[in-house]
């Protein structure tokens, strides 16, 4: 078995579009307009990974995400070099970091990661290849 994709909702397409796009480097695969009753439906890929990315439906209202909602909490995406991508993502202009102690790159179990928040509320957390 292997991982297909996940699947992403906003009701803040273009800023999330770009945001996947620009900041995390994946390309758009196909965009439909009108799908089952929603603004877009796509799908963008970067190396072997997808997500699907959709608006809400025309007559519903998205909530926000909180720390006390079940299933998946965050995506995490491994690098070679931490500070590099940290430092590239702020050079983009990319600056909604979630702070841990007042640090936006910190610590856990020997490693070095740091998270950040996408338009549409999905926490992305960027580790190094030292964490597990």
């Amino acid at each position: 078995m292997t991982l297909h994709h996940i699947c992403i909702q906003t009701d803040c397409y273009d800023e999330s579009i770009k945001f996947y796009e620009k900041i995390l480097g994946f390309d758009m695969v196909k965009e439909t307009k009108g799908f089952h009753g929603r603004h877009f439906n796509s799908w963008i890929k970067r190396d072997n990974f997808m997500i699907e990315l959709q608006t809400n439906r025309v007559d519903e209202v998205l909530i926000d995400y909180n720390k006390r909602s079940k299933g998946i909490t965050h995506l995490a995406f491994m690098v070679d070099d931490i500070d590099y991508e940290y430092e590239r993502i702020k050079t983009l202009g990319y600056n909604t970091f979630i702070r841990k102690k007042d640090q936006d790159i910190y610590e856990v179990e020997g490693g070095k990661l740091f998270k950040i928040l996408a338009p549409e509320g999905t926490i992305i957390e960027v580790r190094d290849q030292k964490n597990i």
